[in-house]
């Protein structure tokens, strides 16, 4: 199965199949209210929490707001360092830039860091149709690569899986890779992570070549951060002759001393650890230590055009931590696939479109996605309101449409779908500009209510069929003021 996610259904229909599937909801409730808990746990042992988070908040703002500054520091320092820095202003260059690096190396295959920003631009397909084989070694990437499948979650992107899934896939799969899992493999997890680990060692020892994200890039010195919990990453950053990084330009921080308030928040919020017990860092290249070639790819990739919006861009904030996921009752429910996208749940329902844009079908529901609880942003650990996001990405679907950038000029196309909505909302304005149209409608209502429907027609069945609609009074409340109060006061009825 692509991991590209075309062709993907609008998130209603979409979520409709998977909450369907006992199996995957079982998966995600036990997944997610684990990793929930722990979390918890960990944030309550920091009594400066609120402040570390302001903190976080207030660093990506500067950063974002000066973020052409710091991206030209950042190539310096890399350069001076040793490395050699690329800029990428989509999917397309970046893969590009990437096979072109590779294929001057003369191999054919790398291994991987975990990587969302390779993810989002389709590396590894990209990589293929140039005869390169990509192999994750993040085990639950590996799991979700075995199993041509696609990630559904951005810290665990096997999360939908279970222990007997991942054992099937193992036993039946791992061959076709390299080595093959043991004989008479079980679904006990110490079993199945040695699996892993025979099968990616000789992948480990054998590749030239290396591919990584970063967490974080720190402008001042050049140096790059990846923060992981299984050895891996180590071995793909410092094993191979060669290593390429492809990052979003704004996963960038000022200094050193920034970078310390993330080191807290970000092992916390994602894996519930006070420190992540693999952090790497790396800058340029150095005689007799790692690769002896560094790349680092800028990617752009619709980042600019977010940082444009003064609401939106506070989506760029964001460190990847997945605290939304866990604690939303429409992802819990729904899982990641549902969204179409390599980032899932909140922050996928306001990042994917702002990315993107909202031309297609499974863009425009994306802000849709969502109760609008305010768990996510209770939980966000750089205070992103996403709340107030998706509702102004709703107004932009309904309002505007799809966002046609051309040039410096933006265009907003007239919104398919949502034209009974409009004139919904325009006949209502007129009704209540016009007191007496209001108050002879109010009047129609009350004296019909015996004949109104206990369930919306058409599509807003499926919303009445769990939901009792509001009985209308007997008579409106201006005709009671006036009947009980004789129309003395400030009643605005007369």
């Amino acid at each position: 199965m692509s991991g590209t996610f075309v062709g993907m259904p609008a998130f209603p229909a979409a979520a409709h199949e998977a909450v369907r599937n006992p199996t995957l909801r079982g998966n995600l409730r036990h997944a997610t209210h684990t990793i929930r808990a722990k979390r918890e746990k960990a944030v309550a042992e920091v009594s400066d929490w609120a402040q570390l988070r302001e903190a976080g908040r207030r660093i990506k703002d500067h950063t974002l707001r000066h973020l052409d500054r710091y991206l030209v520091q950042l190539e310096e320092a890399v350069t001076a360092a040793g490395g050699t820095v690329h800029w990428a202003v989509d999917a397309d260059e970046a893969n590009r830039i990437v096979a072109g690096l590779v294929k001057k190396t003369g191999e054919s295959e790398v291994v991987k860091v975990k990587s969302m920003a390779t993810q989002e631009i389709g590396l590894n397909e990209a990589l293929e149709a140039e005869g390169i084989r990509a192999y994750e070694t993040d085990l639950a990437e590996l799991i979700v690569q075995l199993g041509e499948d696609r990630p559904s979650h951005i810290l665990v992107p096997a999360i939908h899986r279970n222990r007997g899934e991942i054992r099937d896939i193992f036993a039946h799969e791992m061959a076709k890779w390299g080595r093959p899992a043991p004989d008479g493999l079980s679904d006990t997890p110490a079993e199945l992570a040695e699996a892993a680990r025979l099968h990616l060692r000789e992948k480990f020892l054998r590749a030239k070549v290396g591919v990584s994200g970063a967490n974080f890039m720190v402008a001042e010195t050049g140096t790059l951060v990846v923060v992981e919990s299984e050895g891996n990453g180590r071995m793909c950053l410092t094993l191979p002759e060669t290593l390429i990084s492809v990052v979003g330009i704004e996963k960038l921080v000022p200094t050193w001393r920034d970078l310390e308030v993330f080191l807290q928040t970000l092992p916390r919020s994602s894996t519930a650890e006070r420190m992540n017990p693999y952090t790497s860092m790396w800058t340029g290249t150095t005689d007799g230590d790692g690769p002896r070639a560094f790349h680092l790819v800028l990617l752009d990739n619709g980042r600019t055009d977010t940082l444009a919006d003064e609401v939106g861009r506070q989506a760029l904030r964001c460190i990847r931590c997945s605290a939304c996921l866990n604690v939303c009752p429409v992802y819990e429910r729904a899982g990641g696939h549902a969204y179409g996208s390599v980032y899932p749940g909140p922050i996928g329902a306001i990042l994917s479109p702002q990315l993107r844009g909202t031309a297609s079908e499974i863009d425009a529901s994306l802000p849709y996605a969502s109760s609008l609880c305010g768990a996510c942003y209770d939980v966000c650990p750089v205070a992103i309101d996403i709340p107030e996001v998706l509702v102004h990405l709703r107004e932009r679907v309904v309002a505007g449409g799809p966002v046609v950038r051309g040039g410096n000029k933006v265009v907003l196309k007239p919104a398919k779908g949502h034209a009974a909505e409009r004139a919904a909302m325009r006949a209502a304005r007129w009704a209540f500009a016009h007191p007496g149209v209001l108050r002879t409608g109010q009047r129609l209502a009350s004296r019909t209510r015996r004949f109104h429907p206990r369930t919306l027609p058409g599509p807003g069945g499926a919303w009445s069929g769990t939901r009792d609609l509001p009985t209308v009074p007997a008579e409106p409340f201006r005709d009671w003021w006036l009947r009980t109060h004789g129309g003395s006061g400030r009643d605005g009825a007369k």
